[in-house]
């Protein structure tokens, strides 16, 4: 062979003739060879060649033709292996019927990096902010917001530990209802009496803070962990006072011929379907025509007094322990057991602490530095002005600078409260449950955000207002007192922040119920982009307006 002929210079003088070494193929232009003959890797080498180069010819050892299946098969896949791992010289591209992320038609749910870019931009803001005053005012924040904090801290403090303990009072007025062999039943005085301590307790603290002038930063705390607590109070005595109800009627039971043998009164739980509330009379009175009625009346009575979980049977939960460990729960909703984790995360209680004061210090300085000056500014001017077009001016470009600055203190209220300081309190009682918040972002309309920003409230309205309003009334009319309730409530907390009582809160918590009722006819409905638009230009322009409203008028 030619090959074979040519030396290397300074091994010709031993005589021994060797083959001239091949230049090694590029990998990056070697084909795989095709199961159906195609081109090879230096196809014009012969196996002598390659072997004696150093270089492989891209074939595994030959399979004898009686090898068995398996030998077959495992040398077919180490092939099919080395094709894939070798690389073309311009590697192709697969295209294939696909949307974007963010198209409608999209799967992709995972915008993490937005919720990353948030924070960025608040830090942003932040930096800003101090290098601004720093060159105004020569310090890097102003105090006027921090002085309102701090003032009368131990007081509020000291109020706020005597309010929860009142509600404290509850549980031996329970004890008393359920001991009672007469007048003083759940079913009989039980009920008016709970309820008068609850209007009384109510009344007290709602006052509390007026007696003492407290600034409104303090109001606006303490007002609302006052209807916290009374929504939590209200729900431990009532469905306590049900279920002691319950447990008579069962003992009662022990004499079926004076005891009353009516269908068992299913109290409606916080994850029952608002359309299957009226449903349980229905149920049960079927059974009324088979032979063991009354050993499904039993059951069902039974079954009432036993938790979900099946581990607390009422009233075992009537203990100091367990009332301590429900007003430390985040929810409203009492019940007998709540599913638990394994352990307490030390670690994610320590971050989620963070949190809490670090969206304190960005609503801060979002309230000092955008918000309060731009009230200011326009309080001054309104003093001095007595036309109603220029005092409609005012008030319009005082709501526009207020949008933005509004947007940013939604989003920090809600992240303090739904996923921080419940979710430490969560942590705290390893509380299981943290579905506190579902996308209200995406809501197209009124009714879906009031279901889905604030899952604690919604699950107490639907259970002790919607769910005990309605056996007595249409559907129509529990949803008209459930929002009346509500409305009535954020009238309440804008009056003791501002110290007024206007009823913009009112009108525009009631305002809703049209608006639901246009979205829902069949020009609007289904279109849930322009819905959805709509909801969030009312939210942000809504919030502005009620602060200009109540703070200016």
């Amino acid at each position: 062979m030619a090959v074979t002929t040519s030396h290397q210079p300074h091994e010709a003088s031993d005589g021994i003739a060797r083959p001239r070494p091949i230049k090694p193929g590029n990998p990056g232009v070697l084909r795989a060879q095709e199961e159906n003959g195609g081109l090879k890797a230096n196809s014009g080498l012969s196996n002598f060649e390659l072997s004696t180069s150093g270089m492989s010819s891209g074939r595994s050892t030959p399979i004898p033709p009686d090898a068995p299946p398996s030998a077959v098969f495992i040398s077919s896949a180490r092939k099919q292996i080395r094709a894939q791992q070798k690389h073309r010289l311009f590697p192709s591209i697969d295209y294939a019927a696909r949307v974007s992320h963010f198209d409608p038609k999209s799967e992709y749910r995972d915008f993490r990096g937005f919720f990353v870019l948030f924070w960025i931009g608040l830090a942003i803001m932040v930096i800003t902010t101090m290098l601004r005053n720093i060159k105004d005012t020569g310090f890097p924040f102003r105090v006027g917001v921090w002085a309102l904090l701090t003032q009368r801290v131990w007081q509020l403090a000291l109020t706020d530990g005597a309010m929860v303990a009142s509600t404290a009072l509850s549980l031996p007025l329970q004890k008393v209802f359920r001991n009672s062999k007469g007048w003083l039943r759940w079913e009989r005085a039980g009920m008016p009496i709970q309820s008068i301590y609850q209007a009384a307790w109510l009344a007290l603290w709602v006052n509390w803070p007026f007696m003492l002038g407290w600034t409104w930063t303090a109001q606006v705390f303490f007002t609302l962990h006052t209807i916290t607590f009374l929504m939590k109070m209200h729900s431990y005595a009532f469905y306590n006072g049900h279920l002691s109800t319950t447990e008579h009627r069962l003992s009662a039971l022990d004499n079926p011929e004076s005891a009353s043998t009516a269908a068992a009164v299913r109290y409606p739980r916080s994850s029952t379907h608002l359309d299957d509330l009226g449903q349980s009379a229905k149920e049960k009175k079927a059974h009324k025509d088979e032979e063991d009625a009354l050993a499904q009346l039993r059951e069902d009575l039974a079954l009432e007094l036993t938790s979900p979980l099946g581990q607390v049977t009422y009233p075992q939960n009537l203990t100091w322990s367990n009332y301590g460990d429900y007003i430390l729960c985040p929810t409203l909703c009492y019940e007998l057991e709540y599913p638990r984790t394994a352990s307490l995360q030390p670690l994610e209680l320590f971050w989620k602490t963070l949190a809490i004061f670090g969206c304190i210090f960005l609503l801060t300085i979002t309230s000092e530095e955008f918000i309060v000056p731009v009230l200011h500014d326009a309080s001054l001017r309104l003093n001095d002005i007595s036309s109603t077009s220029e005092t409609l001016l005012i008030l319009s470009e005082t709501i526009s600078l207020l949008l933005f600055p509004f947007m940013v203190t939604f989003l920090l209220v809600f992240l303090v409260i739904f996923e921080y300081v419940l979710g430490a309190f969560a942590e705290i009682t390893c509380f299981a449950d943290r579905h506190f918040y579902s996308d209200w972002w995406n809501s197209c309309d009124w009714l879906e955000f009031s279901r889905e920003w604030n899952i604690p409230v919604h699950h107490f309205l639907r259970r002790h207002v919607y769910g005990a309003s309605r056996p007595y009334m249409s559907r129509n009319m529990s949803t008209l007192i459930t929002f009346l309730l509500s409305a009535v409530g954020h009238e309440l907390v804008m009056g003791c922040i501002t110290k007024k009582l206007r009823g913009y809160g009112f009108l525009a918590q009631m305002s809703q119920l049209p608006i639901v009722a246009l979205q829902r006819t069949k020009w609007v409905k289904g279109k849930e982009l322009f819905n959805n638009i709509a909801f969030w230009i009312s939210m942000i322009l809504g919030l502005s307006m009620m602060c200009a409203l109540y703070v200016l008028v």
